[in-house]
């Protein structure tokens, strides 16, 4: 099913999890960002359009200024994103440069999607630079973003931008192999969960756990994700982007996660 979804979606969002952005250290992973490119590059040969949602900036940040690492004080955190946010692009940037891919960098808070003058100056960017072959790379403003106007994680943010460009599809990269019936850390009987059609159904039934270590959003926040995209009529695939080139792996086949169906 997930292979169906992307052969048949033109419009795509991708949303990179922290932890699937991170290596083993928790610092960028530039060999993920330049497979990921690649790979993107290949869909865009089939005609298809990419936007990218990035988890990363904190964690770019930290590839800088390791200095501030145990700094907790939100004025650090902000102004670690500041950083962070510079050498995210310019990693994205020379990511996509080899296969001659321009990237076009888009900051959101929760007070942008509530504007409907600022919904639609973001709507029309996002189609401008889809429609001149360029790639948004969308991500929360976390330097300006405070409790009341955070987003929140960037399951989210990934699904409110799918459909404010009125997406197909969106693939959400984790680093879980989709929705288990239980946590698959914990419990050696959770199962994979292939194809979801009744996401209330589903929640009555699956133990939801907390967050994971890097990323803001568990389980419960992919769910609310799904929800909101399939009352649009947009799909979504959960997967494991840890997997070797597990964008390709999924267009074709290979790879496996949920596909939560509109």
């Amino acid at each position: 099913m997930t292979a169906k979804l992307i052969a048949e979606a033109r419009k795509i969002v991708i949303k990179i999890g922290s932890n699937t952005l991170a290596d083993k250290n928790g610092r960028i992973s530039v060999s993920f960002l330049e497979s990921l490119a690649g790979q993107v590059s290949e869909l865009f040969r089939l005609n298809k359009q990419i936007v990218v949602v990035s988890s990363g900036a904190q964690i770019a940040g930290l590839s800088t200024l390791d200095k501030w690492e145990r700094k907790k004080d939100i004025h650090y955190r902000q102004a670690l994103c500041a950083v962070g946010q510079v050498e995210l692009m310019v990693a994205w940037q020379r990511a996509f440069a080899p296969h001659g891919l321009h990237i076009g960098q888009i900051l959101l808070t929760q007070d942008d999607f509530g504007d409907d003058i600022r919904s639609l100056n973001m709507r029309n960017t996002i189609f401008t630079l889809v429609d001149e072959g360029i790639i948004p790379i969308i991500n929360e403003n976390d330097t300006v973003g405070v409790e009341e106007i955070k987003i929140g994680d960037n399951d989210t943010l990934a699904a409110q931008s799918a459909i404010l460009w009125s997406a197909n599809l969106l693939i959400l990269f984790s680093d879980i192999n989709g929705l288990y019936t239980k946590n698959p850390k914990d419990y050696g009987d959770a199962e994979l969960i292939p194809e979801v059609k009744d996401i209330a159904s589903v929640r009555a039934d699956i133990s939801i756990g907390g967050a994971n270590s890097f990323g803001a959003g568990g389980i419960a926040t992919k769910l609310d994700a799904a929800q909101l995209c399939v009352s649009y009529g947009i799909s979504m695939i959960l997967a494991n982007g840890g997997f070797p080139r597990a964008l390709a792996a999924l267009a074709d086949g290979t790879l496996h996660g949920t596909a939560f169906l509109a």
